[in-house]
């Protein structure tokens, strides 16, 4: 990355970074989408189990690996202060960080896993699914956190074509071994969904040993001698890292698991309403990938900016990517609209099913312009390190207002499962106001003491 003068520069520089990481995220969600979609071919109790898995998994993967995401500003400040000989300590006590975090969920999810299921009326085989799918998924936990770190000090760098290429690598392999696994093909067993959750285990192994690669071959990254030396635990270090990636990673799993919780809660709903519901949340998470991307690449690009203390670029950065975001989420909300039916029917066939998911993709497009402000303004008070008071207003406005609003609109009104929908705009809608009014405060308090000095 390089200081930017002129918008025209500042676009071309936030365009460089976005479009690999729009391009990652959209490959690695894809894992999911297929699972889902592939998984829907088998049999609608395979897609309801791996719903269930997937909402058991994702809160869990997202919020544990959003801790680690700290490394991104960490570098990205690093570098702007121009300290890179800091940067491969930083790095390796966060790969060690991502293990330690790996065999805790490990250990946790086999004591849980079992009990979480019971507690909710499923019918017999699709918690069978769902467990084995889940547990099939944690062959590869190591892997994927590990990577994780490894993809925060390549963004970092300013170079996200890299973790393009890694994806781009990895998403046929994920395909393939999905189509192998689930329909049984070349003499293996067809494992429905199950075999959906051991493809993706393989590709996290796959994207992990290929970064390890590139780091350690590659120029620039192998001037940074990342592997060459093993330094101990830190933990000074691993305390800069939890205190920056802990209210990260609370923020980014009270974001995800209230969709997950909504698909828990609406497991006393008949199969094909579960299967319904999960086809609109999958594709809406995959429209989700362009403001998310925008959202990490504002953390780099501002991150970038504050640790060299210009302000004003950084705040530049961070209404540009809002702007892209809002622009964007509204040919989202036309394509919901208009090809909604058209949109269900890549993943089903079921009548019944296949209505219910129109309906459900209807209220999916009314809260992509609030995930449009929300996402990016996150992503930007990241650069900031600002992430304690972010972490508090993204849980009170999706668990405090909308999760109980959509429970009570779910019950007690003839909303029925659609109420749940209704909570979930509400909580996003209130996070993307509250976390606005926080980044513009931020960038007060930054103008303030640069005026000061």
């Amino acid at each position: 990355m390089e200081q930017t003068v002129t918008i025209n520069q500042k676009i071309k520089q936030f365009l460089y970074i976005l479009v690999p990481i729009l391009v990652t995220q959209i490959g690695m969600y894809a894992m999911n989408f297929f699972d889902t979609m592939m998984s829907s071919r088998f049999s609608p109790d395979d897609l309801a189990g791996v719903a269930i898995g997937s909402s058991l998994w994702v809160p869990v993967f997202t919020g544990l690996s959003g801790i680690l995401l700290s490394i991104t500003p960490i570098v990205a400040q690093l570098i702007g202060a121009d300290r890179k000989e800091s940067v491969p300590f930083t790095v390796m006590q966060g790969i060690y960080a991502s293990v330690a975090i790996s065999l805790v969920v490990v250990v946790l999810g086999s004591l849980t896993l079992d009990p979480v299921l019971h507690a909710m009326s499923l019918e017999a085989h699709v918690r069978m699914i769902a467990k084995e799918y889940v547990v099939a998924l944690s062959y590869g936990i190591v892997p994927v956190f590990v990577y994780t770190v490894l993809r925060c000090f390549i963004d970092a760098l300013g170079l996200t074509k890299i973790s393009m290429v890694i994806t781009l690598i990895s998403l046929p392999l994920n395909i393939f071994f999905n189509y192998v696994l689930i329909f049984g093909k070349l003499g293996f067993p067809a494992l429905g969904g199950v075999g959906a959750g051991y493809a993706s285990a393989i590709t996290y192994w796959l994207i992990a040993l290929i970064a390890v690669y590139v780091i350690h071959r590659n120029h620039p990254f192998a001037s940074y001698q990342i592997f060459r030396q093993l330094p101990a635990v830190s933990l000074k270090k691993w305390k800069e890292i939890l205190f920056i990636g802990i209210p990260i990673g609370l923020a980014i799993f009270f974001e995800t698991s209230i969709f997950s919780a909504v698909t828990l809660l609406m497991s006393e709903y008949s199969t094909n309403v579960i299967a319904a519901h999960q086809i609109a949340i999958n594709f809406s998470s995959l429209l989700y990938m362009f403001p998310l991307s925008i959202s990490m690449s504002l953390t780099i690009l501002v991150g970038f900016e504050a640790g060299a203390k210009r302000w004003k670029d950084a705040k530049v950065y961070s209404w540009l990517g809002v702007t892209v975001a809002v622009c964007i989420s509204l040919a989202c909300i036309a394509l919901l609209l208009l090809f909604s039916e058209e949109i269900s029917s890549l993943y089903t066939q079921e009548q019944e099913v296949l209505s219910l998911a129109v309906q459900f993709l209807i209220f999916a497009a009314l809260f992509q312009l609030w995930d449009a402000i929300q996402a990016p303004v996150q992503g930007a008070l990241r650069g900031y390190k600002d992430v304690n008071i972010t972490f508090l207003m993204t849980m009170i406005s999706y668990w405090v207002i909308g999760l109980p609003l959509g429970y009570v609109l779910a019950n007690f009104t003839a909303w029925e499962a659609y109420g749940y929908w209704i909570g979930l705009i509400v909580g996003l809608a209130t996070g993307a106001l509250t976390l606005s009014t926080r980044l513009i405060i931020m960038q007060r308090k930054k103008r303030q003491s640069a005026s000061l000095l």
